[in-house]
């Protein structure tokens, strides 16, 4: 069962998607409602079957990275969470964070995601939000009331990939940014100190 205070947990606290535009190359927007639906019926049954799979834990973050690796715009996510800092580190550096991050989000959510056991997420609506779309979608756990996902998708990565997951309102964007700031705060700035943490975290 996931309480409030576990769901935010979940994804606690990062960029606003105004925020993290920035950093998105631009690109020709071709994405429509129907193709970011899509996306997200995609992810969500992945995801649904993981949950259903009965796998141990270490398993099931395998599957989660896969889905991670396939769906979101990692590059962008990761780069994001670094705020600021992203633009003094030097391209082998962001390449080490980027991989660094991908299994630390995939070992966190992961775990997280393990959570919906017995449960479901179900695609309901999409809209569009200035250059990205907003695919709304709700959870249902076992002996809980259900509540709100919402997957932030863009194609100005060139393909159509989510770039942030809003669960009840609380980005994931905006949560890694505090947590990555915090690490990186706690060794002084130093990134590659950061990149071996993050390595290790989740």
């Amino acid at each position: 069962m996931m309480n409030s205070v576990s769901r935010r947990r979940f994804v606690s606290t990062g960029l606003s998607a105004t925020a993290v535009v920035g950093m998105i190359p631009s690109a020709a927007l071709a994405l429509s409602d129907a193709g970011a639906r899509s996306l997200v019926d995609s992810i969500v049954g992945e995801i649904n079957k993981v949950i259903a799979s009965g796998k141990s834990q270490n398993a099931m973050i395998k599957d989660f990275e896969k889905i991670f690796r396939k769906y979101a715009d990692v590059n962008t996510i990761a780069r994001s969470t670094l705020g600021a800092d992203a633009r003094r580190a030097s391209s082998g550096q962001l390449k080490s964070y980027t991989n660094a991050f991908r299994g630390y989000i995939a070992r966190k959510y992961g775990k997280r995601f393990r959570e919906f056991i017995g449960g479901r997420i179900e695609v309901n609506s999409v809209r569009k939000v200035k250059w990205y779309h907003e695919v709304i979608s709700t959870a249902h756990l076992r002996g809980e009331a259900p509540f709100e996902v919402r997957f932030l998708v863009s194609d100005r990565s060139g393909k159509d990939l989510f770039f942030d997951m809003k669960i009840e309102g609380i980005s994931l964007l905006i949560s890694e940014r505090t947590e990555i700031g915090a690490m990186l705060d706690k060794r002084k700035g130093d990134i590659d100190a950061l990149i071996k943490d993050v390595k290790k975290a989740g």
